[in-house]
């Protein structure tokens, strides 16, 4: 009897034995039906070493009470007195509501658990056809499988087989049971079977003899006539025949289902003949497959229906599967491939999932199949579908490091553990990690975590992602340091045909130069040379992610060569985690940022400073310039060294655009396109205005001692007043001056013009650093103006003499550097001109459309793609400002917010104003941005200034990537491009022309 207020000894005993219900627990074990094995100490034993005991109890009690009088006796006592039978069916009760639920269902089916011979230890495919013998439909079929698969759950759980062996044996089940369907759906069309022959090839998990618990089963069905049949009859009763398979296995019936057999990795896909005849996959295989479809077929194996014909197709495919890395895109298709694709993870799961995730089994997987694919074409010890055994395999011939494979070996197993557990519990395809604490408890305890399982269970699967999420970029690089260093005794080293191999099958177009420089970067016993070895595994993978990796490893080469001496250098991208992937993506992007850094390598150190990449405003920047022009002894030293802070910031700028353009592995890409564009515009802008001033400064110090005798201004024009410069802009401007009092004005013209010459020679001459070229040609009568005039003369001209294109112009009017009085009188003079009172008058608004008509046929260049040119071109530049401007000239008298420089802002502001609806000003915003960022990657990407696509492959895959497109996605880049400018153009007609 138990005193009120104490517990019972069987509550406490509960308790100890890792009950979490103890009181439920006690009810259940006083039930009648439980009354001989209440108390035995065995059982309460084997109950606590379950995954879940409480879980287990219940399925028992359920189990029990399901028998009848006499076979309740049998099993109870079977139960205490047998260990094997105690352990296997507490293990699957604990760790399984689903097969608990079969077996309360079929009561006798826990007989299947009592035998314990050496055949049931080890099954293969002809132990579970004899145990599906008896099955003659879907209903029987069901329940005979659940019955097989009782006794692999339970060797899995009480440990008698591992992850790859219970792995394989669910495969040869699968195996067992297509079999059975097959001969299920032959029987009920004996007509069909008899037309036809069909073999059933399994792929993937299966194919590879590595299936879960819970997963579709996919296959490929081949079919042939049998001898004198009509093949087009024959191959519509194959097809109701695999139709009928796929049915039995897939479809829910009183007893559930099995599995979704699923045939979209057949060619076409879901879009193709659900059967084929051996020729016709060998001649879709032959012209029309990817990549991925040939990685797929690593895993074919014949597993039902006509054995010989099944062995047929796995022969004839074999010899293209290890073609496949000789093919003319497979660099662009591996490339595409290796991007993990997260993308349909909903982001609260990502962290959860097993297979897909950062780290997960998929990562482990691409990465063996893709070096099988690039080094199984010469060594035949690789053809496995297997994933554990390809990577012994790869391990064995140097194509990995056995350290490690080892660890992935681990790490793999470990995961696929987790997977197993977490889809035996209820029998569905899942690979999520569970969120409820009572699930995480009862897959630690399954795996052997019993202290705490659930810190244990995190701690362990986090450990093993990262293991997986470190090497598996490595393992790809490692092996070709080994190739070029001195290696430990008994390691083998990859031979240079298979490192060359390797490097084309990433992307390298010349590997033999790559090696070269691995050995120059990473042979010797410094400390150097040890950092570098650290450092290259992962910096390949990511100048193997860009358009161009040669560029990349050579520029880091010159990059380490400048400044491997140097103590902070290596320690930089080392120990600052951001700084090595951001100077890869740097370096692999393009000439133009290479170019710059090459110039002044020290500037390699913004890319580890967290604030190194924020661009510096124009006061910052014009107060460093002119420091460095006071502090000078020369005027040809004071600019420069403006001209040193200039590239160093078009360094940073590109940079940014660069890294905020690709993303990296902890922040993702920039999302909008537009905030980028008005970064790297304001950014340049800023820059060239600080230049300006410091070279005025410069000019000016040389010969009046920084007292210049006449006020001085420099008006930004163009895309400089605009603030929407590009790397290689020019800076357009008019220079105006006004004479100080009691200066004769053609002694302050004279000193105005000496000013400008020497600004223009000082920011020209030939040095390591970019020029600034400064085009005055936008001022009153052109060329054949004068290069400067008064403030006066500018009045004087514009009253008398002015054309409606030199309104235009001033639209974009700011003042950038020089006397900023002077620049506000500027800008007070010439707006009622560029917004004049009333709008424009019919014959301007002719003239303007006339203008732009003729700039249209005759500005563009000869043979240029008018649906490409991003300036003049249909729909671009040219198109869009145009737009805007006569929005601005016509209405900016009235609506204040028209009155700025910036063609974003002015064309946001008519919509403000309701002079343009919502639809028409995202379309010309949309592709006057993508416009720009074209110019702005052709920059990057070429080293120098182009209004149209590259010519070149390589060149043109690298503007793509900065505009966020994969690998081998040139042609959707174009489409794209001339959709976005093709309805700009239509917005265009209507609102400019008035079409």
């Amino acid at each position: 009897m138990t005193v009120p207020g104490r517990r019972s000894s069987t509550f406490t005993r509960l308790l100890r034995h890792g009950f979490t219900a103890p009181s439920a627990a006690e009810r259940l074990l006083d039930l009648p039906d439980m009354s001989s094995v209440r108390g035995d100490p065995v059982l309460l034993d084997a109950l606590g070493a379950a995954s879940d005991p409480d879980l287990a109890l219940r399925g028992l009690v359920r189990l029990v009470e399901a028998q009848d009088p006499v076979e309740r006796q049998t099993l109870l006592g079977t139960l205490v007195s047998a260990k094997p039978l105690r352990d296997r069916l507490i293990g699957v009760l604990g760790a399984s509501e689903a097969l608990g639920d079969h077996l309360a269902r079929h009561p006798r089916d826990w007989h299947a658990l009592v035998t314990y011979e050496a055949a049931d230890l080890h099954p293969g495919v002809e132990e579970f056809e004899r145990g599906l013998a008896d099955a003659t439909d879907p209903v029987t079929l069901r329940i005979a499988y659940r019955r097989c698969l009782l006794s692999i759950a339970a060797r899995d759980v009480c440990g008698t087989t591992d992850v790859a062996q219970a792995a394989a044996e669910l495969a040869d089940l699968a195996t067992a049971t297509l079999r059975a369907a097959l001969a299920i759906a032959r029987t009920a069309a004996p007509a069909d079977a008899a037309q036809c022959r069909l073999a059933v090839i399994a792929m993937g998990k299966c194919g590879g003899h590595e299936l879960n618990y819970v997963s579709d089963v996919d296959v490929i069905f081949v079919g042939e006539p049998v001898e004198g049949a009509d093949e087009s009859k024959a191959m519509q009763a194959a097809t109701r025949l695999a139709s009928h398979l796929m049915r039995i296995c897939s479809e829910t019936t009183i007893e559930g289902t099995i599995w979704p057999v699923d045939a979209n990795l057949r060619p076409e896909g879901r879009n193709g003949p659900l059967v084929r005849t051996l020729s016709s996959h060998l001649a879709y295989y032959q012209r029309w497959a990817k990549t991925w479809e040939f990685q797929a077929l690593l895993k074919a194996r014949p597993v039902a229906g006509d054995p010989m014909l099944g062995e047929e197709y796995v022969e004839a495919v074999s010899p293209l599967v290890w073609q496949a890395a000789e093919r003319e895109n497979f660099v662009a298709d591996v490339q595409k491939m290796r991007r993990r694709v997260v993308d349909n993870i909903p982001v609260a799961e990502v962290h959860r999932e097993l297979k897909l995730g950062p780290g997960g089994l998929r990562d482990v997987e691409f990465a063996v199949q893709l070096l099988q694919l690039v080094h199984g074409r010469s060594d035949a010890t690789l053809h496995s579908g297997t994933t554990l055994k390809a990577l012994q395999s790869l391990a064995a011939g140097g194509y990995v490091g056995r350290a490690d494979a080892a660890q992935l070996d681990a790490a793999y197993r470990f995961l696929r553990a987790m997977e197993h557990r977490i889809q035996l519990y209820r029998l569905r395809r899942t690979h999520l990690v569970p969120e409820d604490e009572a699930d995480l408890r009862r897959l630690g305890r399954s795996l052997g975590l019993r202290t705490d399982p659930v810190a244990e269970l995190n701690k362990e699967w986090k450990r093993h992602a990262s293991v997986v999420r470190r090497l598996h970029e490595k393992i790809f690089y490692r092996p070709l340091l080994d190739a070029v260093a001195q290696l430990a005794p008994g390691e083998t080293r990859l031979s240079p045909k298979a490192a060359g191999q390797r490097l084309e099958a990433l992307g390298y177009a010349d590997p033999a130069a790559a090696l070269r420089h691995l050995e120059a970067l990473s042979s010797g016993v410094t400390r150097k040379a040890a950092i570098q070895r650290t450092l290259l595994p992962v910096l390949l993978g990511w100048f193997a992610d860009s358009a161009d990796p040669d560029a990349g490893l050579l520029g880091f080469r010159k990059v380490s060569d400048a400044l491997g001496k140097t103590p902070w250098y290596l320690r930089l991208l080392r120990d600052e985690g951001a700084a090595a992937e951001n100077l890869a993506r740097v370096l692999s992007a393009g000439r133009l940022a290479p170019d710059l850094l090459l110039r002044a390598p020290e500037a390699v150190a913004l890319l580890g400073d967290p604030e190194g990449l924020r661009p510096r405003g124009r006061d910052a920047l014009e107060q460093e310039i002119l420091a460095a022009v006071g502090r000078a002894e020369t005027t040809e030293g004071g600019v420069a060294s403006a001209r040193g802070v200039r590239r160093r910031e078009l360094f940073r700028t590109a940079a940014a655009d660069l890294i905020g353009s690709y993303g990296t592995e902890d922040s993702p890409a920039e999302a909008d396109p537009g905030a980028l564009v008005d970064r790297v515009g304001n950014a340049v802008t800023d820059l060239n205005a600080a230049t300006l001033a410091g070279a005025l400064r410069a000019a000016v110090r040389e010969q009046w001692d920084d007292t210049l005798p006449t006020r001085f201004a420099v008006i930004g024009m163009g895309r400089f007043g605009g603030h929407e410069q590009s790397y290689g802009s020019d800076a357009d401007v008019l220079f105006v001056h006004e004479p100080l009092e009691g200066v004769d004005d053609q002694e302050a013209t004279r000193a105005a013009n000496t000013v400008i010459a020497e600004m223009r020679r000082l920011l020209q001459l030939p040095t390591a650093d970019p020029p600034l070229l400064i085009d005055v040609d936008l001022r009153p009568e052109g060329k054949s103006g004068p290069m400067v005039r008064t403030l006066a003369s500018y009045e004087a001209y514009y009253r008398r003499w002015s054309l409606v294109w030199e309104s235009q112009a001033l639209l974009r009017a700011e003042p950038m550097a020089g006397d900023a009085d002077l620049g506000r009188r500027f800008v007070e003079l010439v707006d009622p001109l560029r917004y004049p009172a009333e709008g424009l008058g019919e014959d301007a608004v002719r003239e303007i459309r006339r203008l732009k008509a003729r700039m249209e046929s005759e500005r563009l260049p000869r043979g240029a793609d008018p649906t490409l040119h991003t300036k003049l071109g249909r729909g671009g530049l040219s198109d869009v400002e145009w737009t805007v401007q006569l929005f601005q000239m016509q209405h900016g008298w009235a609506e204040p917010g028209l009155r700025t420089t910036r063609t974003r802002h002015a064309l946001a502001a008519a919509h403000a104003a309701g002079l343009i609806s919502t639809e028409d000003a995202q379309i010309l915003d949309e592709a006057w941005v993508l416009a720009t960022r074209v110019r702005n990657g052709v920059m990057l990407v070429r080293g120098r200034a182009g209004d149209t696509f590259p010519s070149d492959g390589r060149e043109l895959g690298a503007v793509g990537r900065y505009l966020g497109y994969g690998p081998g996605r040139v042609g959707d880049m174009l489409d794209d491009y001339r959709r976005t400018t093709r309805r700009a153009r239509a917005v265009v007609e209507e609102l400019f022309y008035g079409a």
